[in-house]
């Protein structure tokens, strides 16, 4: 019995499993900060929301939306917060993705 992969579309770049597009060479280091920077940023976010700030205070005016707005609000929060330094998070990801990346 054989297996064929799916076809890939032309055009499509191919890449090894797990590598960064984009982390070879000059930019690809800003690649992988960025990278680390989104992932403490979602940390950041889940954190937000488990700890209750702005739960209950009524902050949307309550109703239907208030929990989905909230959740928008924490996600910018822990944008803001990953870009000004964070806690540093970052940096351990990126030093983790550089070492396994190879570059």
């Amino acid at each position: 019995m054989q297996i064929d992969s799916p076809a890939i579309p032309p055009g499509v770049p191919r890449h090894p499993a797990g590598r960064i597009e984009g982390a070879a060479g000059a930019d690809g280091h800003e690649a992988l900060r960025a990278v680390a920077r989104d992932l403490e940023a979602a940390f950041l976010a889940e954190m937000l929301k488990h700890s209750g700030l702005g739960a209950g205070s009524d902050a949307f005016g309550g109703g239907v939306g208030e929990a989905q707005f909230t959740s928008f609000l924490n996600q910018e929060h822990a944008r803001l917060f990953a870009e000004r330094g964070g806690i540093g998070l970052a940096e351990g990801i990126f030093r983790a993705l550089v070492a396994r990346d190879g570059t």
